[in-house]
């Protein structure tokens, strides 16, 4: 029997990498100085690397590249794809997995803070922190599914020769974008993560340590998958946007969902819309 899209099994190997990844960063000072990169500030702060942080920072590469040859392509999912695809998926999948993380970390400290008048010290800037990672590592998602932001008025007009010449010149300000954002950025990203900021709270996470390189490595995997995109798409017959409803979108929806929707369970109609049914 073929496994189902969306399983519980086909997320255990992001949730096995999300659990190592959260390992090895929180554990981010014993790396730096088990690789030369020891000084006084860190060694007062921080233990020393174990056995089992080695063990958690060798599965990392396992877990990511055994998830990116066992994902499964959703049905709703840019169909076209090809290896280098499947690290974006994913990162999508990691991120879906942060979000469902973030989420319970805000219900829980809106229960002891409420509810049991106990509110937590790490909620608050556990949740900046996870944002963060979701903010940046969507981008590489959406991008390799073509779900960006696109004006198409003038596109549309355009013959495909001319719109070939758009998405070059569009493709070309991204690498270039995220050149220029490495330039600037790498010297302030390397300098904070050597010396493992962090952002001065009671919690004190590494914020900064963590998110500015994180910020230049989806920037640049953002920009490769914009070329791959270009590359892609180049021979593609031209899409036609209209304000009709997308007719693939729609049995999309109807092969996720099932033919004949949710019956009674249909939280679009109304107690109105009900009564006239019947």
């Amino acid at each position: 029997m073929s496994r189902q899209t969306g399983s519980f099994s086909e997320w255990m190997v992001p949730l096995a990498f999300v659990i190592c990844g959260a390992w090895v960063v929180w554990h981010g000072p014993a790396y730096i100085m088990a690789m030369g990169g020891y000084t006084d500030a860190l060694a007062a702060r921080y233990p020393e690397v174990t056995l089992l942080d080695w063990l958690a920072l060798a599965a990392c590469p396992l877990l990511f590249i055994a998830g990116c040859l066992t994902l499964r392509h959703a049905r709703m999912e840019y169909p076209h794809r090809g290896a280098l695809d499947n690290v974006a998926l994913f990162v999508g999948r990691v991120t879906m997995l942060l979000i469902v993380i973030l989420v319970c970390v805000m219900i829980y400290e809106v229960f002891v803070r409420y509810v049991l008048e106990k509110p937590t010290l790490w909620a608050n800037e556990l949740s900046l922190w996870l944002a963060g990672f979701v903010f940046v590592l969507a981008g590489l998602y959406a991008m390799q599914q073509r779900s960006h932001i696109r004006i198409f008025i003038l596109y549309d007009m355009f013959p495909r020769w001319l719109q070939r010449v758009c998405d070059t010149i569009s493709v070309a300000l991204i690498v270039l974008f995220a050149l220029a954002l490495i330039y600037g950025g790498w010297g302030e990203a390397k300098a904070k993560f050597l010396r493992w900021e962090t952002f001065g709270t009671a919690f004190d996470p590494p914020i900064p340590a963590t998110e500015k390189p994180l910020i230049l490595i989806a920037v640049s995997l953002v920009a490769i998958q914009a070329v791959l995109n270009l590359i892609r798409d180049w021979n593609l017959e031209p899409e036609v946007h209209t304000d009709e409803p997308d007719e693939e979108e729609i049995e999309a929806l109807k092969r996720a969902v099932g033919v004949e929707g949710t019956g009674d369970l249909d939280v679009t109609r109304g107690p109105l819309q009900n009564s006239r049914a019947d």
